[in-house]
């Protein structure tokens, strides 16, 4: 009886373009000097102080504070802004207007500011006797110098991230879609919610682990207007800068390293249920 040839997995795929080891080399390279290797560096500088100095660190109820804050503020900022931000991309690609390609570009002045800019004017605006921050004052609401106005920052900077995401699916939709199911019979909600967004949640999600990350890292846009009290509105990578200014290295790089591993743990999260929903609705 002859034998079945057995199928041997191979590492190099056929292609019509060359080069795939140099490619690879390359890739590897880069993704080591640059991205591993320091993050290698900073695991092990915290690993100088043991599980139970790493511990210590995190249940100092300062640095908890101020994680809580970090990832809190910045889950729900990203949050909103996934939201608005597939409203402006929605509109932006689907509705022709007078200074549509001028509110377009203005999307992008997030990622074109510098961060200390950004802090500055969004502490002028909403400080107690700024324009938004004087008519929100006389309704008792506070935004600068409080969490408040960490959300508002986290936002402003996580919003081009949300919308740049979902905007190119959204004009790959076939408006001729949206049509045949109207013809069928569905309702407008229908048609949204079953045909619309199945497509879309993928991207949605990225715009939000996107604008989540952006934010639990983010520094300089959020220190001038978080008025940086403890426990009551002190950022990580505020508290992480403070412990390098006291020479407190180890303790810097071990909030670094837990805010790392929470990142990770959450982006991680989030990938596998990006995965489930192109399961779940079909799209690869």
């Amino acid at each position: 009886m002859a034998k079945t040839p057995r199928r041997t997995w191979t590492f190099r795929r056929p292609s019509v373009i060359p080069g795939f080891g140099l490619s690879f080399g390359y890739t590897l390279t880069c993704l080591g000097l640059i991205v591993l290797l320091p993050l290698a560096g900073l695991v092990a500088k915290a690993s100088g102080l043991g599980i139970s100095g790493i511990w210590e660190v995190a249940t100092d109820p300062r640095v908890s504070s101020a994680l809580r804050i970090s990832f809190g503020v910045s889950a729900v900022a990203a949050l909103v802004a996934s939201s608005f931000g597939f409203l402006v991309a929605w509109v932006l690609t689907r509705y022709d207007f007078p200074g549509r390609k001028l509110v377009d570009a203005a999307v992008d002045l997030p990622f074109a500011l510098p961060t200390a800019v950004a802090g500055i004017a969004l502490a002028s605006l909403y400080a107690p006797d700024g324009f938004l921050g004087a008519p929100l004052a006389r309704l008792g609401i506070q935004a600068a110098y409080t969490p408040v106005g960490i959300f508002i920052a986290m936002v402003f900077i996580g919003l081009p991230f949300a919308v740049r995401t979902v905007q190119p699916l959204i004009a790959e939709i076939d408006k001729e879609i949206e049509e045949a199911s109207a013809t069928l019979g569905a309702s407008r909600f229908a048609t949204l919610t079953k045909v619309v967004l199945p497509p879309l949640i993928p991207a949605v999600l990225t715009g939000f682990a996107m604008a989540f990350a952006r934010g639990v890292g983010e520094y300089g846009s959020i220190i001038f207007i978080a008025g940086n009290l403890p426990y009551v509105s002190e950022i990580a990578p505020l508290l992480i800068v403070i412990k390098l200014s006291e020479f407190d290295y180890g303790g810097a790089a071990a909030i670094a390293t837990i805010m790392l591993g929470i990142s990770f743990l959450t982006l991680l999260a989030i990938n596998l249920i990006q995965a489930w929903s192109r399961r779940r609705f079909g799209y690869v």
